[in-house]
């Protein structure tokens, strides 16, 4: 375990540690002792800055063995669930800028390849190494160079949909040539435990073992040139080593997929680690190599904890507690989410849950434990998630399916195909729209009202505050068609719930504000900003009208004209990427009607990759907050002016 008495910032081995080469120079008795920095290390700092800390410490002995086998950068480590990675990090020249972790401008909490030349690919959503390993490993063999590639795999996504087609492509290659990489499989739910101890690391000893591997080719070799009789020998010899596998290790399935399985191997034993990898890195074909690890492995609080601790706030790293709430806080949009899904679940026997391994993220960990039957964690399987809902909506049963904006974005098919186009009665709860902060770029749902908005038969909403959205679900809830909610991350506006839910009607917003100028029309958290801007915008001698216009689509139109007429001028507000969003929804609309005499400016993300940071302070950034706003609407006015005198 971490000691965190006597604090001291000095590391005697990690701080003389600035590439992976002072890593491969030390003595191997000696990383033990550099795993416990590590983890101190990586306590000390995401405790200051917040982060994915309890993956990062289950993976410290995984990282050391493979920097320390593998010639890396040459060779190429591809993360999944890139949170695995702090280690990672800290030893391939990024020690000393951890205090930026997250921050705005500094380190990003994922492998990010313009970060360094460690980081072979940018990764935030899971299932994607197995297959970029691939391409990595065929292109080597393409280009005749000679460089290893190991995928490290986090357990939860072996099952994600991308990694069985990356696998089932690996293992059987269509030209029949087996490639040469590693997956290494980091299994953090002790489920096969038991199958770590003398009897397995004595298989591995033999089956990684060039002696075996040796006589396993030549043998293999001398009895295909027996007609007949040696092919059936050696089938047999083949089955029975799979059956003596079979029945000591777990590795059958990956074995019938095409890969060679080793394992299990405790993934906390660094030296027996760098001995293994040394040896499967000298054997040919695609190697499947099991470690069982502990996620939150040296921290008592992230081990008795790990959900918390896999991505978690600044923290006391003395006692893992998390500085009190301010109890009078508004509650956040997921916290609206959950107690609302748990209210209507009682009253609806048909109301279904739905979520793609996110259970404590999207809020529906209470609905679960109050309605377990009607409770689906499907793992991280977003295009199954939302298929399967399609499927119970068939049959009558109400789905809610509560997935992050951008890890929506891998069920987009099924959205169109099985839902939409069938008109079924799925609610898509998309939790996180907009800006999410640290996890930056991965992760902000800067995409979702233009993907969805240009699908039949979709109605798309976005709350203002936390009584809208409670409206909203219910809305969604009772809505006979496809629906999507789509809502930030953080708190609330402060404004008070009412207990009696209000049915929306479907495509009418509201005027908050009358002005003579120019229309200020927002959706979700940017009507807030909308009402600050309209009252600086007052004290410059501009008269704002501000509509929440709540439905992306359909829009009301009869809203709009109304507008129309009274201002010549709008401004839209989206916390969503500028192209093909709301404001493009508008500009749509008057061009359609033919109000070619009203000047319109769009306000929204711009078109690029958001990065991470605060997220008030990449609001500022971008002119999405009330200052920002009010100064970019001040300059349309402006030009405006000159233009219409000119004309």
């Amino acid at each position: 375990m971490i000691s965190l008495e006597s604090k001291s910032t000095v590391y005697p081995i990690l701080d003389k540690i600035n590439s992976p080469a002072d890593l491969r120079a030390l003595d191997i008795l000696s990383l033990p002792k550099l795993s416990n920095e590590i983890r101190d290390f990586l306590v000390q700092h995401v405790s200051k800055t917040g982060g994915h800390l309890a993956p990062s410490l289950g993976t410290v002995e995984v990282t050391l063995a493979l920097h320390y086998v593998y010639n890396t950068p040459y060779d190429k480590l591809v993360w999944d669930t890139g949170h695995q990675a702090y280690g990672h990090k800290a030893v391939t020249g990024r020690r000393d800028r951890f205090d930026t972790l997250r921050q705005f401008g500094g380190l990003c909490g994922f492998p990010k390849p313009s970060e360094s030349e460690y980081d072979t690919f940018a990764v935030g959503h899971a299932g994607t190494a197995l297959s970029a390993a691939y391409g990595m490993a065929r292109a080597r063999d393409i280009k005749g160079e000679q460089f290893h590639v190991v995928a490290v795999v986090g357990d939860a996504s072996i099952s994600n949909g991308l990694s069985m087609e990356a696998m089932n492509n690996i293992g059987h290659a269509k030209d029949g040539k087996k490639t040469n990489m590693v997956v290494v499989l980091n299994d953090n739910e002790m489920s096969i435990s038991h199958n770590v101890g003398a009897m397995a690391a004595h298989l591995n000893n033999i089956l990684t073992g060039k002696t075996y591997q040796q006589a396993r080719t030549k043998v293999g070799a001398w009895l295909e040139r027996i007609p007949k009789v040696g092919r059936d020998v050696l089938r047999m010899t083949l089955r029975a080593e799979e059956a003596l596998k079979g029945l000591m290790t777990p590795g059958t399935m990956f074995e019938e997929m095409g890969f060679t399985y080793y394992g299990p191997i405790d993934g906390h034993d660094v030296a027996t680690m760098v001995e293994i990898f040394r040896r499967v890195r000298e054997i040919k074909g695609p190697i499947l190599l099991h470690v069982i690890t502990r996620k939150g492995k040296g921290y008592a609080p992230a081990e008795a904890n790990p959900e918390k601790f896999h991505g978690i706030a600044p923290f006391d790293p003395e006692t893992g507690l998390l500085p009190p709430a301010n109890p009078s806080a508004p509650p956040s949009y997921t916290q609206v989410f959950s107690d609302t899904m748990v209210e209507l679940g009682d009253r609806r026997s048909d109301l279904v849950a739905i979520t793609a391994a996110m259970a404590d993220g999207t809020g529906l960990k209470a609905f679960g434990a109050k309605h377990p039957r009607r409770y689906f964690d499907v793992g991280i399987a977003e295009g199954h998630a939302v298929c399967m809902a399609a499927g119970m909506a068939r049959e009558g049963i109400k789905p809610v399916v509560a997935i992050y904006s951008t890890f929506m974005q891998r069920a987009y098919d099924q959205i169109i195909h099985d839902v939409c186009m069938q008109k079924l009665p799925v609610v898509l709860a998309l939790d996180r729209g907009g800006i999410v902060g640290e996890d930056g770029e991965t992760h902000t749902g800067a995409f979702d009202l233009s993907f969805l908005r240009c699908v039949p038969n979709l109605v798309v909403m976005a709350p203002a505050d936390e009584s809208e959205m409670r409206n909203m679900i219910y809305t969604a809830v009772e809505y006979d068609g496809p629906i999507a909610l789509r809502y930030p991350r953080g708190a609330g506006e402060g404004v008070p719930i009412h207990k009696e839910f209000h049915l929306m009607k479907i495509g009418k917003g509201a005027l908050l504000r009358e002005g003579k100028d120019v229309a200020l029309l927002a959706v979700g958290r940017m009507v807030g900003v909308a009402q600050k801007a309209a009252d600086l915008l007052e004290a410059k001698g501009i008269s704002a009208s501000v509509a929440n216009m709540r439905f992306v689509k359909p829009l009301d139109e009869e809203l709009l004209a109304q507008l129309a007429v009274k201002t010549k001028a709008f401004v839209t507000l989206e916390e969503n990427a500028a192209e093909g969003g709301f404001g493009s929804a508008v500009a749509e609309y008057l061009e359609q009607k033919g109000w070619n005499d009203v000047s319109l400016k769009i306000i929204g993300l711009p078109d690029e990759f958001i990065e991470h940071g605060k997220p008030q302070t990449i609001r500022e950034k971008y002119g999405l907050d009330p200052a920002g706003v009010t100064e970019t609407v001040a300059t349309f006015m402006e030009n405006l002016a000159k233009t219409r005198r000119i004309s």
